[in-house]
Parts: structure tokens; sequence; C-alpha cells
């Protein structure tokens, strides 16, 4: 599932393209995209785009009159840049936006169609469809620790909740973790102050590197190749690789119904022990 970073990628190839253009159609090849009735998708044609907006894991497209496309990419779903009236060819096509410039098309992946269109008016729309977690970048230490500590979670799990924490989920939370030299399975009731500011700095500092690392890459373009699964990522996706301090392998388990990457040996949790010894006894 695209993240904050690749979000924030999506974001900056769209301002360059579509603010202040006219969304001329919205064309559906399935049905089943959109989940609202009203206001009707028909009211967003003809109106100008005036501002683009991230809300959790979520694209918000603005239109004259307060009005909001809300695209939720889910797993598979990808945005694409094409010429303008580009054809919704394949299985996998589900929408284009057309504007004067191209067209803007999403696919998805697989045969489940998770992801969705929502239009919404005003700040209060946007509001019902956001989770509610915190923006780590508008937040301090104190406010990221009682977001956290609302419930006793493990650390993966409360990473990933977009209740708590906005825009992360599997990989960067693995990547997060792996720069805190924390366990996934760390209680979230357990961490001492320094691990608290670690965590906070790894989260912000690994989200900002990734976003500035996306841009980079992108350098203009349109962000094509978004994907979970990155060669420059520390441990996300890197199962049985040598970790490149110690040598040992990486490990890969679930936790939460989460997949989790970690290297045992730099990532115990608070009781001093890893997560293979956690799974033994959690099993037992």
């Amino acid at each position: 599932m695209p993240e904050l970073p690749d979000i924030a990628a999506y974001i900056t190839a769209l301002e360059a393209r579509i603010l202040g253009q006219t969304l001329e159609r919205v064309r559906l090849a399935s049905v089943f995209l959109l989940r609202t009735v009203d206001p009707p998708l028909s009211s967003v044609e003809g109106r100008t785009v005036v501002a683009l907006r991230r809300v959790g894991k979520r694209i918000c497209i603005g239109v004259e009159g307060d009005l909001w496309l809300v695209l939720h990419l889910m797993i598979a779903g990808r945005l694409h840049w094409k010429p303008a009236q580009a054809k919704l060819a394949g299985r996998n096509a589900l929408a284009a936006f057309d504007f004067p410039l191209g067209s803007l098309t999403l696919t998805e992946a697989g045969s489940k169609r998770r992801a969705s269109l929502h239009v919404v008016r005003g700040e209060e729309g946007l509001r019902l469809a956001d989770p509610g977690g915190i923006e780590i970048f508008a937040t301090d230490l104190d406010g990221f620790r009682a977001a956290l500590t609302e419930e006793n979670r493990t650390l993966k799990r409360a990473l990933t909740d977009p209740r708590l924490v906005s825009g992360v989920g599997n990989a960067y939370s693995d990547e997060i973790l792996h720069a805190a030299h924390l366990s996934p399975v760390t209680l979230t009731h357990k961490l001492t102050p320094a691990e608290w500011q670690r965590l906070y700095d790894a989260t912000r500092g690994t989200l900002q590197l990734w976003i500035d690392r996306l841009r980079d890459e992108t350098d203009g373009g349109f962000p094509e190749g978004v994907t979970a699964f990155r060669k420059d990522m520390a441990v996300h996706g890197r199962f049985g690789e040598p970790c490149p301090r110690c040598g040992d392998k990486l490990r890969s388990a679930g936790v939460h119904g989460h997949d989790a990457d970690f290297f045992p040996r730099w990532q115990p949790d608070s009781r001093g022990t890893s997560l293979v010894d956690w799974l033994k006894t959690s099993s037992s």
C-alpha cells in the first residue's frame, strides 16, 4: 500500500500537472470504485483544481465549490499520467480524470477491487475521511508518545494503526523500527524516555529521508515505480539477507496481522530478548 512518502511523491507530481487546470471529465471503467452518490461525480466536472492534500494514505483533489475527490489506492492501486483522453484499456484500468494537458488514470492490479473514490463537500467531508492519526511532522515528542500509548500495543501495531499515526504502513514501520533499534514486539507502555526519543526521531527522520529520496528519483517526472519493496531499504523486503554489521540473517515474522522484517541482534525488545525468542514464547 502506498504510504506517506509515496503519497507525497504523487501529490508533488500532480501539483505540477493539474493545479489550476480544469477537470474536464471523469471516466469510470468500474462502477465499484465510486463509493458515494451525493455530491454526484458529475458535479466536479468543469471545475478548476484549487488544492491537493494528503489525508492519511488518501490523495485529495479539491476543485472549485469546495468539492473534493478522495482517492484511496489501498494495496494495489496506482496512478499514472497519460496523454490527454487516454483510453481506459485493460482489466486493471478503473478510472481516468481528464485535464487539458493529460489524463490521470487509476489502475489496480489483481482481481480484488479495494481502491475507492469518494466525492465529499468541504472540510467536514475530509474530516470524515480522516482515520484520525497524528501527523508526525506536526506533533512534538509528547504528542507522539500520547498517541501511541492510548493502548498498550506492540510498536509494529501502533505505528501501522491509521487511527494513531497518519500515513505509516508495513514497509516504513519496518524501516523506522530498524533505525530506532527497537523490536517490533516491544510494548508501547514499556519504552524508556530515551527509547521514545529514538523512536520519534527515527519516525520523522525515516519518513523525511524517503520523501526526499523519492522526490529526487522522480526528478520532475511522474512516479510510475511506486512499490513497498525498494532496493535501498534497510530491512523491509530483505528476508534472508545478511546484516551488514554482524552477518546475522534478516528475519521475518507475523506480528498482529503484519509482516515484520528485522535484524534480531540490533532490535531487541524491552526485556533484552529478540523477536525470535518472543515468538517461541508466545507460541508455546
